[in-house]
């Protein structure tokens, strides 16, 4: 089994793609994992850079933004079409809204499942706040409903919506842990989605729930015959990460996180 990382475009926006393709080659990723330019030529320009440094391409939706539900449901369509023509290993959704009924992100849910049919192109629902899948619970009541859901784990928001490392739901975590299609390796606790730097001796515990849920993940999937994991070690710029008073400095450094989180895993899982 191949295990594939890839580098988030988030927090290096800034960058332009060729130097970002070729900074991220140079740090020994496979891919990266980014939303789609809506202009053709940034479009154009991304994809002649991972094709020229040979990575490997996530595509990512996020732009659920709509409260009107016929529309969010048609932009949402129009969205996964857009990426079509990127080769992309598959696409890592932020689907539906918290406040959107148990039908309504399901009907977002089956919308991705016949893009996927038609397309060949897998769809992950990303276990994030603010979306279908922001709490396990409720994870866990939308997965009975479509048993088909694909995911990605991103453990660290539920973390904080549940105010807990999900101690009291080890039915629903086993649950995600089987429906996981890809993993975003951020580390969050109790009171927020990213803890400062888990390197550091307070977040200790944070980080070992992390790495026991992801080692379940990848030793599953491998136990299923699955050629290969996908992981993105997705810790954030600002506000994500945190901050020195009045000063607006990032007590770390994300490039430097991400680093160690792929360095970390790539040792774990000898790869």
């Amino acid at each position: 089994m191949k295990i594939y990382f890839f580098c988030p475009r988030w927090g290096a926006e800034h960058i332009p793609w060729k130097e970002f393709c070729r900074q991220v080659s140079s740090a020994g990723y496979s891919g990266i994992e980014s939303p789609i330019p809506v202009d053709n030529p940034e479009r154009d320009e991304m994809k002649n850079s991972l094709e020229q440094y040979g990575l490997l391409f996530i595509g990512q939706y996020y732009q659920s933004f709509e409260k009107d539900f016929q529309t969010h449901l048609l932009n949402y369509k129009q969205h996964l079409q857009h990426m079509q023509g990127l080769n992309c290993v598959l696409i890592d959704s932020q689907t539906g809204k918290d406040y959107f009924s148990t039908e309504q992100n399901i009907e977002l849910f089956q919308a991705a499942e016949t893009f996927s049919l038609e397309n060949g192109i897998t769809v992950a629902h990303e276990t994030h706040r603010n979306k279908a899948l922001y709490a396990a619970h409720r994870f866990g009541e939308l997965a009975t409903d479509f048993p088909t859901l694909k995911i990605t784990a991103d453990f660290s928001h539920w973390c904080c919506v549940s105010e807990s490392l999900l101690e009291q739901q080890p039915d629903v975590m086993e649950l995600a842990i089987s429906k996981t299609v890809h993993i975003h390796a951020r580390v969050g606790n109790e009171e927020s989605p990213q803890v400062a730097d888990p390197r550091a001796p307070e977040f200790e515990r944070a980080f070992a729930a992390h790495l026991h849920w992801w080692d379940k993940i990848v030793l599953q999937r491998q136990e299923q015959g699955n050629a290969q994991v996908t992981i993105t070690p997705e810790f954030g710029p600002p506000p994500y990460m945190p901050t020195i008073p009045f000063t607006k400095t990032p007590v770390a450094n994300q490039w430097e996180l991400n680093l160690f989180m792929m360095e970390c895993l790539k040792k774990r899982y000898n790869c």
